[in-house]
């Protein structure tokens, strides 16, 4: 039997990422959590999950900084990273965001639910 899948969820609201961490426990994936994202990026390094959901407006350091730190690095350069944001993708934000070759970006959380979110990780982690 293969072992779960592995998701990192960062995200500095801890209701939301509580509620993401559920749901995905629940689809039987293993739930790695970080508040910030310099937590998060030294988690990602060391645990190597199979893929990131990275919130963008995080204390400590941004999601586009992690993302593109994560980019720099042989495992990090082809990690899925979905993308959790409540900005509105004006043309320098998504630029960032695209130049780091995410999995998916630009989830709108307040339209967004946690089963959505979850979809999307399977679809792209080619679990059913």
């Amino acid at each position: 039997m293969s072992q779960p899948k592995r998701v990192l969820v960062v995200e500095d609201e801890q209701l939301t990422r509580q509620a993401l961490a559920d749901e995905l426990t629940n689809e039987g994936f293993v739930v790695l959590q970080a508040g910030n994202g310099e937590e998060g990026l030294q988690m990602a390094l060391k645990e190597h999950p199979d893929l990131i959901l990275l919130d963008v407006v995080m204390p400590k350091l941004d999601g586009i900084s992690v993302m593109s730190k994560l980019r720099e690095d042989d495992w990090g350069k082809d990690v899925p990273i979905i993308i959790l944001t409540v900005l509105d993708s004006d043309d320098a934000i998504l630029e960032k965001i695209v130049q780091n070759k995410p999995a998916y970006y630009l989830i709108k959380k307040n339209e967004l639910h946690a089963e959505e979110i979850v979809s999307k990780v399977k679809e792209k982690l080619g679990v059913s």
